[in-house]
């Protein structure tokens, strides 16, 4: 879904915990996710660091919607 996505013009992030899978269905813009069984945030954190981790994740994924890309590529820290 992710190449149909994009094919048709719209740039698309792909937030995931396991990167090579992403690579094999070939996502442009990947981010790399915190964990498989919690990918978007960590319920052992107190509530105001669990909200900066989400927040970063987040700002992680705009920057790289917002970034050309002419293959694939991993947007690490």
């Amino acid at each position: 879904m992710v190449k149909e996505l994009e094919r048709a013009g719209l740039p698309v992030v792909h937030v995931c915990t396991v990167t090579p899978i992403s690579m094999t269905v070939g996502a442009n813009r990947i981010v790399p996710a915190i964990a498989i069984p919690h990918p978007l945030g960590n319920p052992a954190l107190d509530k105001e660091e669990e909200k900066k981790l989400r927040r970063k994740l987040v700002e992680k994924a705009l920057r790289a919607l917002q970034t050309e890309v002419d293959g694939q590529k991993v947007f690490e820290d």
